[in-house]
């Protein structure tokens, strides 16, 4: 039997494709294998979006190449510099972009060379399941309309395109069906699922939250990476009147500042942001904000860094990531003159952090005294200690857990109310009531 592993680099929409990729390979015949050492093949799904997450993906590649399998290299990267990665990395056996999704089996079946191999197009009803079967992501769609001035994922995954909506109903009662506890809902965009789908255009959205809803066993709705103009008050009423959707609003701002924002192609100004969180703040008083930030962007003076501090400062996001700004190939920002130094951007990425760890803190220690309902995801024998999230806690190993000990026997998957008796670092810990 043919032996493969795969490494999945960059975001969860790149995992789900990996996932994917695995599903047609274990229909396949195929074995998967942890240890690069066991496999015939290894698979690398890379990703390209910023310098840093380049350098993963090339030095994984290198160290891949030692072990002397037949090698293939798939995702965002292998899209976006395919000629480079076909000219100074010779050793690949094969680079699958995005477009060759449709037809991996085929591609698959040639590179492993095996008659024995019964291959069949992707399919998230062949899906394997690397992160947790438990909490599980859902992709929504594929590509970006937004074009904002510093990304590069348009030229990437192209154009924004809604999944099936049938489809994806019938993956959300698959996974949990299969013990999915939570579905944790994905895309580039997700507040514009299904503007594509109906002669309004439409966002479809609200009434998938509906319609999931309805599945029986399913205990929480998560939706992520939220695009601010496009939270609607339908939107809202729905998150606010299920009690099974999180109030958790991942929405990504980039920038308070709006000569920044304007700069960026960010849609709408500092008001509008501003307004939008505390209507939100207000509508729903338990509401969790994460929100992601670039310091750094070209033209971004020393009084436009300042008020993204102090509006961190003074709105107290419960979860925040920071990026440096990185100069991307073919976007808009790539030509503007007025580049930042490196010392700065790395200055202010620092403050920023510096601000949240403090406000982070403060907010874990007000939690000390307050239950959580928790799903359970691991367990660790030597310590003894569970591991879960409640709604306030995303499975992408950006928010921590809440780590708990408990007299009673638990399962993997099991959920439960847990007493917070202490934090530390972005972690809760506490006691499982009984």
């Amino acid at each position: 039997m043919i032996k493969v592993g795969l490494i999945s680099l960059g975001c969860a929409k790149n995992l789900v494709d990996s996932e994917l990729i695995l599903g047609v390979l274990k229909s396949a015949g195929v074995e998967i294998v942890i240890d690069p050492e066991d496999a015939d093949a290894i698979i690398v799904n890379t990703c390209g979006f910023i310098e840093s997450a380049r350098q993963e993906t090339i030095e994984t590649i290198q160290e891949m190449k030692e072990y002397g399998k037949k090698l293939i290299v798939s995702g965002c990267y292998a899209e976006r510099y395919r000629e480079k990665l076909e000219k100074e990395m010779p050793f690949v056996d094969k680079i699958i972009t995005l477009k060759d999704y449709p037809r991996i089996h085929l591609i698959l079946s040639e590179v492993l060379s095996s008659s024995e191999l019964k291959f069949q197009p992707m399919s998230y009803e062949t899906r394997m399941l690397v992160s947790s079967n438990i909490t599980p992501y859902v992709k929504l769609s594929e590509g970006c309309d937004n074009r904002c001035a510093f990304c590069a994922i348009p030229l990437i995954r192209g154009r924004f395109i809604s999944r099936d909506y049938g489809e994806v109903m019938s993956e959300c009662r698959l996974l949990v069906s299969n013990g999915a506890k939570e579905l944790n809902l994905i895309s580039q965009d997700t507040t514009r699922y299904g503007y594509d789908l109906n002669p309004e255009r439409k966002s479809l959205l609200p009434q998938l939250l509906r319609d999931i809803a309805k599945i029986e066993a399913l205990k929480i709705i998560r939706i992520l990476y939220l695009y601010p103009d496009e939270i609607t008050d339908e939107l809202l009423s729905v998150v606010k009147n299920t009690p099974m959707i999180a109030p958790y609003f991942d929405i990504p701002i980039q920038h308070i500042s709006t000569p920044v924002r304007r700069r960026m192609l960010r849609r709408k100004d500092e008001y509008f942001i501003r307004e939008l969180l505390n209507k939100i703040r207000i509508m729903i008083p338990n509401a969790i904000f994460r929100t992601t930030l670039i310091v750094g962007f070209p033209g971004e003076t020393e009084e436009d860094f300042l008020k993204l501090k102090n509006f961190v400062k003074e709105f107290e996001f419960d979860r925040l990531g920071v990026f440096a700004y990185s100069k991307e190939e073919d976007t808009v920002a790539f030509e503007y003159e007025d580049q930042i130094d490196e010392e700065i951007k790395q200055r202010r990425l620092n403050e920023i952090m510096s601000t949240q760890k403090k406000i982070a803190r403060k907010k874990n220690k007000a939690q000390i005294g307050s239950i959580h309902h928790t799903i359970i995801e691991a367990y660790d024998t030597e310590s003894k200690f569970y591991y879960g999230r409640s709604f306030a806690f995303a499975p992408d190993d950006i928010d921590g857990y809440i780590v708990f000990q408990s007299k009673q026997k638990r399962q993997i998957g099991d959920d439960l109310d847990v007493i917070i008796t202490d934090s530390l670092g972005y972690d809760l810990i506490g006691d499982a009531i009984l």
